[in-house]
């Protein structure tokens, strides 16, 4: 049973070589083919697998299926069935006995079994969408934290680079204060620059470990050593091509589609809430067999009657106020939730072509840094260039480096948080 609808709900987002299908709206992949199984997309399943919702989402479509029988059944509640006997043994004990056997059958008012079917069905829709919407609150976090790992882990590899450099490069004018080719200001300058250096290692190796108990909290430390987490250039997901009109999308986001069950709800139970108008009317059939004395025969009858029961204005005015309310709200809540979410997809879109640009810059600032570093090292181990102008040139490497890795990541981050917008999992 679990497997035939987790089906279903899969199907919100079907995947095939080239090509997303959003609920029904197809998102073509800018990349062409589809990657293999990254360690995000692994870092999700993982994650996912201990959450609550997913662990108890069989039990809630047992649930909402049992509720779709009841709405079905030709009876509001189930029959009852009443006998009672009659006789004057304790008293006279003239041979009077009387059996009664009585049925009562519990009726649907009109039009509520069409409307409480009405109703289950939309909640079972409903109970998918959530279920999605679940794993997609999942998988934001599960980008956030993967992303902020690897940015930890990329800025403490760059701060132990630095400081590995300003060791190399304090041992050198150690050596050359010593033969006294340089004065001790120009050794206290490159100490200076190695104790700076090694303060950024010990914060960059702190962030490291802060990033990495996130990154525990999600997947529990059993799953945390079998996720690799690899490169972030073979990390980063497929970059969806979004259609220059979103005016189409908002009815295929998750967040809207989900909303829109939501106030399908609202209104099934609204029409319910107008159609319980009183407490269920009852059929009774009666059966009633019995004598009044010893040597008469027995007599039977059978009898047939109507329970209604009056109805309560406040009682009802109560329950339909509530239901008007709720649909009111997923009304408003559905109008602006579908904006913010266009508005959110169309930032998104421009914020990675604003960090692929970036990047562009970033890196080749980085190799042009680099460049000129290898310049003015070897003109200063030829004594042509002094400390200071050695030192920053250093520290304008060293900040391009970590400037085009940062915008590495950013894109990476930028690309997740448009498929997040856009209502697609980790792949």
């Amino acid at each position: 049973m679990l497997r035939e609808y987790s089906g279903v709900v899969r199907r919100c987002v079907i995947q095939f070589t080239g090509l997303v299908f959003i609920l029904g709206s197809p998102i073509a992949l800018a990349n062409g083919e589809r990657k293999a199984e990254s360690a995000l997309k692994s870092f999700y399943e993982s994650s996912w697998e201990r959450q609550p919702d997913n662990k108890s989402y069989q039990y809630r479509v047992e649930a909402a299926l049992a509720k779709q029988k009841i709405a079905s059944s030709l009876l509001v509640s189930p029959a009852s069935v009443e006998v009672s006997q009659k006789t004057d043994r304790t008293n006279t004990n003239q041979g009077a006995s009387e059996t009664i056997l009585g049925l009562d059958i519990p009726l649907w008012l009109w039009n509520e079994r069409s409307s409480s079917i009405n109703l289950a069905d939309a909640e079972y829709k409903k109970l998918l969408s959530q279920y999605y919407l679940s794993q997609l609150r999942i998988a934001a976090e599960v980008r956030d934290a993967y992303w902020n790992y690897q940015k930890s882990k990329i800025e403490s590899d760059l701060a132990l680079r630095r400081n590995e450099n300003a060791k190399s490069l304090a041992l050198d004018v150690e050596k050359r204060f010593k033969a006294g080719d340089l004065s001790r200001a120009d050794l206290h300058q490159a100490n200076g620059a190695l104790a700076s250096s090694e303060a950024f290692l010990v914060e960059a190796q702190a962030n490291v470990i802060n990033a990495e108990q996130r990154v525990r909290s999600l997947l529990g430390s059993e799953y945390l050593k079998k996720i690799q987490f690899g490169d972030i250039t073979k990390n980063i997901e497929p970059l969806p091509k979004v259609p220059e009109n979103l005016s189409g999308l908002d009815s295929s986001l998750p967040i809207v589609a989900a909303l829109v069950d939501q106030l399908e709800v609202a209104k099934k139970a609204v029409d319910l809430a107008k159609s319980q108008t009183r407490a269920s009317p009852q059929l009774q059939i009666w059966t009633t067999k019995g004598r009044e004395v010893y040597g008469v025969p027995y007599q039977q009858s059978v009898a047939v009657g109507l329970r209604i029961p009056f109805g309560s204005d406040a009682r009802n005015t109560n329950r339909l106020a509530s239901a008007t309310a709720e649909m009111v709200d997923s009304e408003v809540r559905l109008s602006y939730e579908r904006e913010s979410a266009l508005s959110n997809v169309e930032s998104n879109v421009a914020l990675v072509k604003s960090a692929k640009m970036k990047l562009g810059a970033a890196d080749k600032r980085s190799n042009l840094a680099n460049e000129t570093r290898q310049f003015f090292d070897k003109s200063f181990r030829f004594g042509e260039t002094d400390l200071p102008t050695r030192l920053r040139i250093e520290l304008e490497a060293v900040d391009a480096n970590r400037q085009a890795a940062i915008a590495k990541i950013n894109y990476a981050v930028s690309v997740s948080n448009l498929r997040q917008a856009l209502g697609l999992l980790p792949e």
